[in-house]
């Protein structure tokens, strides 16, 4: 993971069999050369299964006696999960397995016949050049308690993803049969409003009754913050309501349904936000990047679960690639073009770490000191937006350092090298 251009291209030499794989649901596509390109016998098609991964071993060892090749890598384009398996397989024979970039296949794929065809065979085939190259990187293969913390949080963006599908539709319910219900309750959320949902869905079902027995029925569950007032206007809206009033009987059969899923997804939120806080306890620097103000555990989880074990880098530099997040531009001749991101790494690592910096930013002292010198310096100030996509790197290099020693976020020494860019400006 941690291998730069030379040392890529120092593991394949001329005793090493290279294996390119074109992924596929079911079937996958091997082919195998040197390191020159020369290609050895046929195409493998075997199955994704183990009898197949086992087929693929007895090929590659039968090519290795056959051309007397004492070392092997193998590599894939990552198609979908379906490569997982044969990667954790591999992983487990100690065999040295690697990835490329499928933006680089689909590039390259005409270098050998100029031709702009693409099938699995001529793939695989395109795969195996890239390794030859050295155009490769080695998969984070997570295990142990970090890839439980990956599928931990997984699962949380499903929930997560479900809840807000679910809100919507209840949203919706109200702006139909009940728009006034949002005049009398800002937030539908709330005990009160919940129950009202539950019990007075329709302004039908509150013809006839009067605001004492409105006030009896939530006082059942909300001991608190309901008042003879708001019951009195609840039935006001009611009687003047522009709601549709046919159909009731599905639709209070829906309401009923949606409010069973939003609970549901409710309290199964919180039981994994509180299994993952519980996990979180058994990872190194954790709890340190948890004590930085402004950063929870479910930021801090995301982070790790995209990151793994931060031991595997050797410079934080690897973190801001991974998410993204380093520079390019358009530059030729006298033209300079404007300097962007990447955006070429994890998304889901990218968006935790913008989310986390924008409350970092108003809360955190030391990072809104950072924010505000980058907006306003004398010499190429940036705007808000690019401040805080500068920042984001900052706060990769923060965690990355705090995971490696395991030591409490200190402000004052993020902001030293602040000070002497002051002073520097000054003279």
């Amino acid at each position: 993971m941690n291998y730069n251009q030379n040392h890529k291209l120092s593991q394949i030499t001329p005793e090493t069999l290279i294996v390119g794989i074109d992924i596929a649901k079911n079937k996958h596509v091997a082919r195998a050369q040197d390191d020159r390109g020369f290609e050895f016998g046929k195409r493998l098609i075997f199955d994704n299964r183990v009898h197949g991964f086992e087929q693929l071993l007895n090929w590659v060892s039968r090519l290795q006696k056959e051309h007397r090749k004492s070392e092997l890598i193998i590599g894939a384009e990552p198609t979908g999960h379906f490569w997982l398996s044969l990667a954790y397989y591999l992983k487990a024979k100690d065999i040295n397995f690697v990835l490329v970039n499928p933006m680089h296949v689909k590039k390259s794929k005409e270098l050998d016949d100029n031709s702009p065809t693409k099938n699995d065979t001529k793939d695989a085939r395109v795969i195996a050049q890239l390794i030859k190259d050295g155009r490769y990187s080695v998969p984070n293969l997570l295990d142990g308690i970090y890839a439980e913390l990956r599928e931990g949080i997984k699962l949380r963006d499903q929930l997560v993803k479900q809840l807000i599908i679910i809100e919507g539709r209840i949203q919706n319910h109200i702006q139909r049969y009940f728009p006034e219900f949002n005049d009398v309750f800002k937030d539908w959320e709330g005990k009160t409003a919940l129950f009202s949902l539950r019990n007075f869905p329709f302004p039908s079902d509150l013809r006839g009754v009067t605001p004492e027995e409105v006030l009896a029925q939530w006082k059942t569950t909300i001991k608190r913050g309901v008042g003879i007032k708001r019951a009195t206007q609840f039935i006001e809206k009611a009687r003047k309501s522009v709601g549709i009033e046919v159909g009731l009987r599905f639709a209070r059969k829906e309401i009923h349904s949606l409010l069973d899923q939003y609970e549901l997804y409710q309290s199964q939120l919180t039981e994994l936000d509180m299994e993952i806080t519980d996990l979180m306890k058994d990872i190194p620097g954790a709890q340190e990047m948890m004590n930085i103000k402004g950063l929870g555990p479910i930021t801090i989880a995301t982070f790790l679960s995209e990151v793994g074990d931060l031991k595997k880098y050797d410079h934080p530099q690897q973190l801001v690639n991974m998410a993204g997040l380093s520079l390019r531009e358009h530059s030729s001749g006298k033209f300079k073009g404007q300097t962007r991101i990447t955006k070429r790494g994890r998304k889901k690592l990218r968006k935790a770490l913008y989310l986390a910096v924008r409350p970092l930013v108003a809360s955190n002292s030391t990072f809104k000191t950072l924010h505000r010198y980058y907006t306003t310096r004398s010499v190429n100030p940036l705007k808000k937006q690019q401040s805080l996509i500068a920042m984001c790197g900052k706060l990769l290099r923060v965690l990355f350092v705090i995971g490696r020693k395991q030591c409490e976020f200190e402000g004052s020494k993020l902001l030293q090298g602040l000070t002497q860019m002051k002073e520097l400006q000054a003279v």
